[in-house]
Parts: C-alpha cells; structure tokens; sequence
C-alpha cells in the first residue's frame, strides 16, 4: 500500500512541531530508523483505524514517552527504591497512582506493570497458587489469551475450566455460569473481554463468586475508558481485583495497571509486580500514564467516550442494513464482531482483512463464537470505534464508512475498487488530523 512520505511535508502527516523535529534529528543520527517512522506516521495519518484494541494518544502522552524518565532505574515503589536519585520519579509514580484511584474511585493502585498480560500475571500470582482452577470465557468465545489459553502462562500453571456464551443469544449466560461455578468450585472467576460486545453485569459476577467462595478478578482492558467515565458500569465495588490496560479506550500509552480497595490483597499485589514478575518499571511510560489519566478526568473525555459507543451502535446498524450479520445482534460498547458469512459464504476474516487495508481501513480477523474455521482465517472481523472517534468521526460519517467496507468486501478485493477506495479514504483522512 502506497503513502505519501512523512517526510515531505508537514501537512501531509499533520504531525506537530515535535514529531517534525525527532523525525529531523534522525534524519541526521539514523536515517534508516527516521524513514520508517517517517512511514508509520504516513500510514496513521492516511488510514481508517477500526481495530478495537488501539486508539490515537495526544501529543502529550506520546512525547512524555520520550522524555528523561527513560534514563533511569526504579525498582522498588516510592520510597523504597533500590536506586538512588529517585525522588522525581517517586513524585511522577504517586501522581500517576492518584490519578489512577480519582479515575476509578478505588483504594488501591499499581502503575508499574508493562501491559495487560503482565497485570494478568500479578493478579492470578497473588490469588492464587499453581494448580488452583479459574475459571473463565474461552478465547474461541471472546476472552483473551492470558485467561487460561493452554501456551500462556494462565494455561500452564493453573487449572483453567471454561464457561460459555449462549449458543442463541452469543450473550453471557449468568445461570449457566452460576452452575458450572458450583461444579468446578474456581479460586477466580474472571469477567471482562477482548471480542464481547455487551455490557458486563458485574454484581451478578460478584454474586456467583460469592456463592462458591471466589475471588472476583475483572479485566477491564477493552472498556476501561468507558468503566471510568461511567459509560459501562463500572467493576467497582463488585471485583477484589481490576486488572487492565493504559490504551484501547483508556486513550493512553501501551501498559498495564492493577486496582483493587482491599488493603491485604494491595499487598499482595505489589509484591507479585515487583519483585514477582517484573524488574524496574519504564518510569518514562509511568509518566505518560499520569498525562493519560490527567486528560481522561477531563469532563472532555466522558464525552469523549459516549461518542465512541454511539459511533460503535451506529455502525453497527449501517452494517446490518447491508446484510452482515453482528453477533449478539449489536453493540453496547466500543466493538463489534462481524459475522460474514450470511453476507458472502466464501468471504473469510482473513481475506476481509488484507482487502481492506490495502484500501486504507485496518482491522482485524477474528473468530465468531463457534466458528468452523482455523484462527488464522475466521468467519468475522472485530471493528472498534476508539481511534476514529479520537480524529473527529462522529456517527453522521458512519454510513459512508459502512459503504467503503461494503464496497471493497464486495469487490472480494478488486484491485481497481481498492485503489479508488483508498484515494477516497486518504481524502477524506486530511479532514481528521491526527491528534497534536
């Protein structure tokens, strides 16, 4: 797929004035190296984001990445730091954890894990010991990979009993979850997704944990935004533990975080992030997640977030209206989950996929519950609306962005229909800067 060079103008990027001067100084110090993000700033700038787990950050949570935090080291937590000189980052570190708390209104916070999985990996070290049973959505129906996939480190020390989605609805069944929680007797019960659609009810969880003496343990990375600003109800007071990630709908860096209000669990925790599972934290990432919880406890950023679940609920129509088929019927979140098949019957997530970004819509392929066909190629797309409602995309500019799917899954990918898509798309992109 052909962009127009970052490099040649300012405008054709809409990169601001810092973005231009890295971009400047590894022209000189590595040119190899500033190409390629000269590159990716094309490619962002001239395409359609739909997949669900990223967004666009702002220009201050992406250059507070790229500030002196990043020269330091900071195992430990404030205060008790096995590095000297580090009294700004202990200052940085508490600001991020306050913030963190006023945003979900909870006790307790950890800042410090990389990503999601790695939060994932703290929470069930804490909760549990080797060999006790979770139990959880498989991936085949939703659920991400670190809630008991068989290679991942949830699947391989612990063990994992699945519960299920309706197999008429495709929607969480909360009696049926209850009996197989009373069956397998779990030590966790995991709620929260990567590829469901629907508002989570929360209370019930905590109710079927209650009843078999579990843990509840959310995790909220997809609609963690939405949790915040009270979009989706939030997990709090229901779940002992949140865990998620600082992106996707969060609108910040790439990282992890851990919630809870319970005092013991908090340090049981902390310990398993540090030293159980990580060494120093990026305190240079730790820093632009403050700026990221600074910006979403903005009344904007509320806003911000009805926005993205309208756009979701009104593509989602646009897309029925043309005969896909929206597993669970629709949206109530940022997502959702295409099925393909009453469209087309030979069309596959992956051919989906690989058409439409050559024609300047990235997204990606993904199963459907109880999909007859191999991970690698699916019957669905997941669609998300958080990036392209961070450029400006209300829901009056959904129709035409349902059409421009409709059209080039259509084609079965034409070259002819994706090169005139495309120009359409990066058009209509010089309308919607990306954030600076």
């Amino acid at each position: 797929m052909d962009f127009e060079s970052s490099s040649d103008s300012a405008q054709s990027t809409e990169l601001d004035h810092l973005s231009l001067s890295l971009i400047a100084m590894l022209t000189s110090a590595d040119p190899d190296v500033a190409r390629i993000i000269a590159d990716e700033a094309a490619r962002q700038s001239q395409t359609l984001e739909l997949i669900a787990s990223e967004n666009h950050v702002s220009a201050a949570v992406m250059h507070t990445m790229g500030s002196w935090l990043t020269n330091k080291y900071a195992e430990g937590y404030p205060g008790k730091r096995y590095y000297g000189g580090c009294q700004y980052h202990d200052q940085i570190e508490n600001l991020a954890i306050d913030r963190a708390k006023k945003l979900f209104s909870c006790q307790f916070a950890n800042v410090q894990p990389h990503c999601g999985a790695n939060a994932n990996i703290a929470a069930f070290m804490a909760l549990m010991n080797p060999g006790d049973t979770v139990l959880s959505l498989p991936i085949k129906s939703g659920g991400h990979l670190s809630h008991g996939l068989k290679p991942n480190f949830s699947g391989t020390f612990y063990k994992v009993v699945d519960y299920g989605l309706d197999p008429v609805t495709e929607r969480l069944d909360y009696d049926e979850i209850e009996k197989i929680a009373i069956a397998s007797n779990p030590k966790v019960i995991i709620c929260g997704y990567s590829a469901y659609s629907r508002a989570i009810d929360f209370a019930r969880f905590r109710a079927i944990a209650d009843k078999v003496g579990a843990y509840l343990m959310a995790d909220i990375a997809h609609i963690a935004g939405l949790c915040a600003t009270g979009v989706h109800s939030s997990p709090f007071p229901h779940a002992h533990v949140v865990t998620t990630t600082t992106h996707k709908t969060l609108r910040g860096p790439r990282g992890g975080m851990i919630l809870c209000n319970d005092a013991e669990i908090a340090v049981k925790l902390d310990r398993k992030v540090f030293p159980g599972s990580q060494g120093g934290p990026l305190m240079h990432v730790i820093a632009s997640k403050a700026v990221a919880f600074g910006e979403a406890l903005e009344p904007s950023f509320a806003l911000y977030c009805e926005r993205v679940v309208r756009n979701a609920r009104e593509l989602a129509a646009q897309l029925t209206n043309r005969g896909y088929r929206l597993c669970t019927g629709g949206t109530d979140n940022h997502l959702m989950l295409v099925d393909l098949r009453p469209r087309d019957s030979e069309l596959t997530g992956a051919d989906a996929e690989k058409w439409l970004e050559t024609a300047g819509i990235i997204c990606n392929k993904n199963g459907i519950p109880n999909d007859p066909r191999p991970p690698m190629v699916t019957s669905g797309l997941r669609l998300g609306t958080p990036a392209i409602t961070t450029r400006g995309l209300r829901e009056v500019h959904m129709p035409q962005l349902a059409q421009w799917l409709d059209t080039v899954m259509g084609s079965k990918g034409d070259a002819s229909v994706c090169r005139t898509v495309r120009g359409e798309i990066r058009t209509f992109c010089r309308q919607f800067p990306l954030p600076h």
